[in-house]
Parts: structure tokens; C-alpha cells; sequence
């Protein structure tokens, strides 16, 4: 079983940027890529981000595509989300996951996602 925690949301201002951090603990072997989604009051969770842990092919909703980037660190077991130019549409609570699907670009389908993170406040101030 894999444990996730986020970490770094906060809030900010509009145009600002934020660092969201996952550790992943348990059994990290049993995963092939970790995301990011999120999800406003009465929207549905989307995706955002995710890598693959292996060879670091990342995919990226075109709605942050210029603006967030995704990183991991092997050594920490931890997968970071870097948000600059921050809009007030990016206030969500924001959720680390973790899949054992193998693809060579990660899914963003948030159903094949195995392990969740409890989730942490991004809100952006206009």
C-alpha cells in the first residue's frame, strides 16, 4: 500500500506562485507514475499533472501547460508541483496520487489512479 502526503498549499496572491510537495511512503515500488488533480467547490476533480517515476515522461492539462510544472526526486520519493502566474480558477483542493498503469505517457484519467493523498488548499486571491 502506498501512503501519500501533500504539502505547500497556502494562499497567495493572484500572479504568484506556489510549491505543492508529495512524499510517498509504503510500497513505492508498486507504482509507475504519480499526478496531480484538483478540485474546485461543486466542480469535478481534474487532472493536472503527472510523471512517470521511471523514465520522467510527464503530461500536463493544457489549462496549466505554461504555467505548472511537475518534478520528482527518486532519491526523496516525493513529486512536486511548481505553480507560477497564478489565477484565481487555480483555487482547488489540490491531490496527490499514484498509479501502477504502465504507459509511456501518464494517465490523466483519475479512475486509474490507485493511492490518494488527503489533499491540500491551494486559493488564489484576485
Amino acid at each position: 500500500q502506498v501512503h501519500l502526503v501533500e504539502s505547500g498549499g497556502g494562499l497567495v496572491q493572484a500572479g504568484g506562485s506556489l510549491r505543492l510537495s508529495c512524499a510517498a511512503s509504503g510500497r513505492t515500488l508498486d507504482f509507475y507514475a504519480m499526478g496531480w488533480f484538483r478540485q474546485a467547490p461543486g466542480k469535478e476533480r481534474e487532472f493536472v499533472a503527472a510523471i512517470n517515476w521511471g523514465d520522467s515522461n510527464t503530461a500536463i492539462a493544457h489549462s496549466v501547460l505554461d504555467r505548472f510544472t511537475i518534478s520528482r526526486d527518486n532519491a526523496k520519493n516525493t513529486v512536486d508541483l511548481q505553480m507560477t502566474s497564478l489565477k484565481p480558477e487555480d483555487t482547488a483542493v489540490y491531490y496527490c496520487a499514484s498509479t501502477s498503469q504502465v504507459a509511456a505517457t501518464p494517465t490523466p484519467y483519475a479512475s486509474a489512479y490507485d493511492a490518494w493523498g488527503q489533499g491540500t488548499q491551494v486559493t488564489v486571491s484576485s
